[in-house]
Formats: C-alpha cells, sequence, structure tokens
C-alpha cells in the first residue's frame, strides 16, 4: 500500500513504505572514534507553548526524554546534552537546561554512558548589554552546575559574549579564564551563523583564517585544559585544517551535519593519506542513532568500506534536515523520534513543530524510511497519514 505525500513544488508522489526496519542492535561504546548525539527533548505537550516560562517541571516530558537517552547509551552512543539540538537559545531555558543536565547525568552513571553537557550564557537577558565580566560569570554559573553533577562540559558560544565582545582581545580573556578553573578538560563549540545568525563574527573576527587563529591560540595557550573543539560550520576544508593544527590529546569533534562521513573516516577524504578522522558530537545522530552506531562498529573492525556503506546514504537525509533555515532542523530530528514510536506526540517547546513546512516534513519521513530508521514501518505510516489528515491531506 502507499502513501501520497505533498512536493515542495505543490504536487504529490507516491510512496511504498519500506518493510525491511533495521534490527535491534545493542553494543558497548566504540573504541576507534567518540561518538556523541545530540540528543532533543520530548517536551511535555500541555505546556509545550510555555517555553519560555522557566516552568522546569511542566516544559519538559522527562520520562520520555530520559528513555530515548537510554536508547543512545544502549546502541553505544555518548549523549550530548543540553545543546542546541535541545532546543538551548530556542524555548529551554535555563532553569529547564540545569534540571535537565542534572537528570541526564545521574541517569549516564546508573548504565556507565558516556554524557556531555552544554554551559551557555544563556541565563542572561536577551538582547545584549552585557559586559564581558557577566558574560563570564553567567558561564562560570553552567560550569560549575554541570561539574557539580560529575559531567563533562562542552562551552558552547555565547549570544551574550559575541553582542559584548569588542575583538579577540574579549574571547581570549573570558575563554582563557574558563579553562583555568575547569574542574577536568572541557570541549570548545565554534556553531557558525547558518545555525544561529547572532554567533556571526565570533571569535572577534568575520573572517574565518582570522577566527580560526583567535580558537587556535586559546586551546594552545591552555591545552591540558581543552579535551576537544566541536567545529560546527559546515565546510570540511576548514574542519580539516583545525583538526591537523590541533595540540596532542585535543580532540576534533566533528559537527558537520553535511559531510560527516568522509570527515570521520579521515584517511583518504582527501586530506594527507593516512591522517586520523575527527570524532563527532553530532544533532544528525539523534534521528540516525542505529546507523551510526553500526558505522562505528565498521570502524572498530577496521572496515572502512563499510563505516561508508552504513553512513554514506544518510547524508540525503541530513542535508535534508539541516537545510536553511539551518537553526529548524531540530523539527525534523522530533518529527522522526515521534514516527518511529520514541515519543507519542509531535510537539515541541515552543511550538516549533510548525517551523518547517508540511512538504519538509514529507520529505523527511520518506528518506528516514527509506533508510529503515522506523522499528515499526507501519505505526510511522499511520501516524504520517495522521499527520497530513491535520494539514487537510488526504493521504
Amino acid at each position: 500500500m502507499s502513501i501520497r505525500l505533498p512536493s515542495a513544488d505543490g504536487g504529490y508522489r507516491l510512496h511504498r513504505p519500506c518493510g525491511n526496519p533495521l534490527p535491534a542492535l545493542v553494543c558497548g561504546p566504540a573504541r576507534s572514534r567518540r561518538f556523541y548525539a545530540a540528543a532533543h527533548v520530548v517536551a511535555d505537550p500541555l505546556a509545550a507553548s510555555a517555553g519560555g516560562s522557566g516552568q522546569t517541571g511542566r516544559v519538559v516530558d522527562w520520562e520520555a526524554t530520559l528513555a530515548f537517552r537510554h536508547r543512545l547509551w544502549a546502541q553505544g552512543l555518548g549523549v550530548a546534552e543540553a545543546m542546541d539540538t535541545a532546543q538551548r537559545g530556542m524555548g529551554l531555558e535555563w532553569p529547564a537546561a540545569a534540571e535537565l543536565i542534572r537528570r541526564s547525568a545521574a541517569e549516564a552513571r546508573a548504565v556507565g554512558g558516556r554524557i556531555v553537557c552544554g554551559a551557555g550564557t544563556d541565563q542572561l537577558a536577551p538582547g545584549g548589554g552585557h559586559a564581558p565580566a557577566a558574560v563570564t560569570a553567567a558561564y562560570e554559573e553552567q560550569l560549575a552546575h554541570i561539574e557539580a553533577c560529575g559531567a563533562g562540559a562542552v562551552l558552547m558560544a555565547s549570544r551574550a559574549l559575541a553582542a559584548a565582545a569588542r575583538g579577540p582581545e574579549d574571547y581570549l580573556q573570558v575563554y582563557g579564564r574558563l579553562l583555568r578553573q575547569s574542574a577536568r578538560p572541557v570541549v570548545l563549540h565554534w556553531l557558525g551563523p547558518m545555525f544561529d545568525p547572532e554567533l556571526a563574527g565570533y571569535w572577534g573576527h568575520a573572517d574565518l583564517d582570522a577566527a580560526t587563529e583567535v580558537l587556535l591560540k586559546i586551546i594552545a595557550d591552555c591545552p591540558e585544559r581543552v579535551a576537544g573543539v566541536k567545529v560546527s560550520l559546515l565546510d570540511a576544508e576548514r574542519e580539516r585544517d583545525i583538526r591537523r593544527r590541533l595540540p596532542p590529546g585535543v580532540r576534533c569533534y566533528t559537527g558537520d551535519d553535511y559531510h560527516y562521513p568522509e570527515l570521520i573516516a579521515g584517511g583518504g577524504d582527501g586530506a594527507t593519506d593516512g591522517e586520523p578522522g575527527s570524532d563527532a558530537l553530532l544533532g544528525v545522530f539523534d534521528p540516525i542513532a542505529p546507523l551510526a552506531a553500526r558505522a562505528a562498529l565498521a570502524l572498530d573492525r577496521g572496515d572502512a568500506a563499510g563505516f561508508r556503506e552504513l553512513l554514506d546514504p544518510t547524508v540525503e537525509l541530513s542535508r535534508h534536515l539541516f537545510a536553511p533555515p539551518t537553526r529548524h532542523y531540530k523539527t525534523g530530528v522530533v518529527l522522526l523520534a515521534w514516527l518511529a514510536g520514541y515519543q507519542e506526540h509531535f510537539t515541541m517547546v515552543g511550538g516549533l513543530q510548525s517551523a518547517r513546512p508540511l512538504p519538509h516534513l514529507a520529505t523527511a519521513y520518506e528518506q528516514a524510511d527509506l533508510l529503515g530508521l522506523f522499528p515499526d514501518p507501519e505505526l510511522a505510516e499511520a501516524r504520517m497519514r495522521q499527520l497530513l489528515a491535520v494539514y487537510g491531506v488526504a493521504s
């Protein structure tokens, strides 16, 4: 039986749902790379529109949210908690994020799962006007909370710092202080303006070459306090350049949801022969976790070709989910979690399920189905038909 899906050109196409989903997989963490999935939050559908209320007990469905993280850990993936995939800066305020970090860190300890958590400055009022000292204090508050919960930290790019900084010196001062006082090495995150337009000119330069030099200087000044750097610029060659120039022991985590198979593989990716690949901290690993986990196992076996055979076909879906405006990729991620049966509704914090048009959602369904990502294809089809009906589309 086929389902009638709307296309971006105003027409329709028929899709025959996949009858061959990926079998369930339970495995330990990969040895050859570190793979983290930046995980989404499951909203409480009765309070999701509250978004900016800071009501930690109601905005998030804690049971479903934590169950999803357990699913990632069971497949050997680490969890990158309270990152932009979890709607930081797009509906999830710091009080809810702090509770999310506390709960997820406790669950990670209970099962031995890997976890890192995002530290930012989003408790500051939006709109700028904050001095660099206030930005530093906000970072310190969040960093202290994460460390008290026993998790590693990712220093996320700060809108407040981007607005306050007069030049690269302010970035050097703020990050230098944070690194010197952190209890354990942290991951730095360079999130490009395609993900968040308010981060344009980060590191004090609009020119990416100059900005790269500032980032590398921050790391070089305190390499023992930097566990890694996550590069989210959708620029594969720039990531390779940064990766080659990192001090020994500092990992490069790809955040490039367009080029991740080649960047993780390394070696024959157009770089120097034998060059090691990147580790990964990716939002797309949330919906493609079953394939990412299998690809990690292939790398552990030394099967580079098998790794590419598993991950290369996922790039089309990833590029679709992260298509401009890229910051709304979370909508497709949550849609696929609902269709897969990992949550009982398609609702997001702040009502952002409406951020993408129906044809975009239909294509996400179709591509994910062809990859075998829905454990129960009949359930996914039924839920997609429900969504189409809400929009008045006969399927």
